[in-house]
């Protein structure tokens, strides 16, 4: 049962169709982002090449996607004195969301380019569990076996899903010894989210001294900082539906008011984050300074991308239609899987195609790669996807006694 709130508040829970436009935004730029570096588009010299090569951006607006949407029960609970949620189900609901369409993809990528080590148990314990960010020596060179480079952020999202009610349940704590006011429980809140954001920058320290420990960007605490921003506009989300004339519900109106203003400091933020500023392209975490920068920018970009339509408003804005477009609604439907299939197919396309990495045509691998990524996305969602989520959705019904 939802919270008792006062009339005219703005809604908060159940589905906003601007972020699914939202998730389609972010899919496509990591798309975008590894078709331009296969062809060598995003290693030429110039502004250009420097703003493909930063398309990983996409990575921390998923990240913020997860902390506001799955955050949104639990800051309610704390806040608003509403039900908890189930943990039970809620685990079993991300575990049937995420799971079963990754361990086709792993399948076939295993399959088509990882023959020699299918009949490696652990492997295949790593991978089907998410866990490869976190395997000490393994056999494949960079971020995963080929066609599965990109699961290492999915690896960092379930470890996030597994340690969210524990989260939850500590600033719950947090929040209630405020009172029961839900202003100074949502600050409170806030605070502790603050706290959680900066572990991110601890990390980072930690991964550089006394000496730099590359594998340590892979694990959660390097990304908590995203996760923690979209928790925190979960928190805003339900004050402002809590006191629809307080402090939170002026903010969201200035904000979405403001979006192009925001997504003004989004692209300015961008433009500083494909500089210099965070190190030479490819090299991963250059430095501590280099990777300090990044999260910085990273999270101000992907933030300042997601507070206009995150925070709840009564009006519609031209950033929450165009997102919230039947085409960007499909495109955010299908995202999990453009994200799952995009390096099996580039890949295949290339060997199709024979050509050769770095080797330019980038318009035509682009839209030949995004084409059949959209299809494999579109069958994936039917046939394996939705019937995951809604069998993940059922409530067991108590046997009568």
């Amino acid at each position: 049962m939802e919270p008792a709130v006062r009339p005219g508040s703005p809604a908060v829970f159940g589905h906003l169709d601007a972020l699914d436009g939202m998730r389609a935004v972010a899919a496509l730029t990591v798309l975008l982002y590894h078709v331009a570096i296969e062809s060598g588009e995003a290693l030429r010299d110039g502004f250009a090449g420097a703003l493909l090569s930063r398309g990983d951006i996409g990575v921390p607006i998923f990240f913020i996607l997860s902390g506001l949407l799955l955050y949104r029960p639990f800051a309610a609970a704390a806040i608003l004195d509403a039900p908890s949620p189930d943990v039970r189900l809620y685990l079993r609901k991300r575990g049937l969301r995420i799971l079963p369409a990754y361990w086709i993809v792993v399948v076939v990528a295993m399959l088509i380019w990882s023959r020699d080590h299918v009949a490696d148990v652990g492997t295949w314990l790593y991978l089907l569990l998410l866990g490869q960010n976190y395997n000490p020596d393994p056999w494949w060179f960079g971020l995963g076996p080929k066609g599965l480079a990109q699961m290492w952020s999915l690896s960092v999202e379930m470890s996030f899903y597994l340690v969210l009610p524990l989260l939850a349940a500590a600033l719950s704590r947090y929040a209630r010894r405020g009172g029961h006011s839900p202003a100074t429980r949502a600050r409170r809140a806030l605070t502790g989210l603050a706290a959680m954001a900066a572990v991110s920058y601890v990390w980072a320290v930690f991964a550089f001294v006394p000496f730099y420990q590359p594998h340590l960007n892979l694990w959660l605490p390097r990304s908590m900082t995203y996760f923690a921003a979209g928790m925190a506009l979960a928190v805003l989300a339900v004050w402002a539906r809590s006191e629809p004339e307080g402090p939170a519900a002026r903010l969201s109106r200035a904000v979405a008011a403001a979006w192009g203003s925001c997504w003004l400091v989004a692209a300015t933020a961008f433009a500083f984050a494909a500089s210099p500023v965070t190190g030479v392209r490819f090299l991963g975490v250059e430095n501590l300074w280099t990777g300090l920068f990044e999260l910085v920018l990273y999270s101000i970009v992907a933030m300042a991308l997601v507070a206009p339509i995150a925070l709840p408003t009564p009006e519609r804005t031209p950033l929450t239609r165009f997102l919230s477009h039947r085409i960007m609604r499909y495109l955010g439907k299908v995202s999990y899987g453009v994200f799952l299939w995009q390096f099996v197919v580039l890949f295949l396309w290339y060997e199709v195609t024979g050509q050769e990495p770095w080797t330019g045509n980038f318009a035509v691998n682009l839209v030949a790669v995004t084409f059949f990524t959209l299809v494999l996305a579109d069958l994936t969602y039917r046939f394996v996807e939705e019937p995951a989520r809604r069998l993940g959705s059922r409530r067991r019904v108590p046997k009568a006694s």
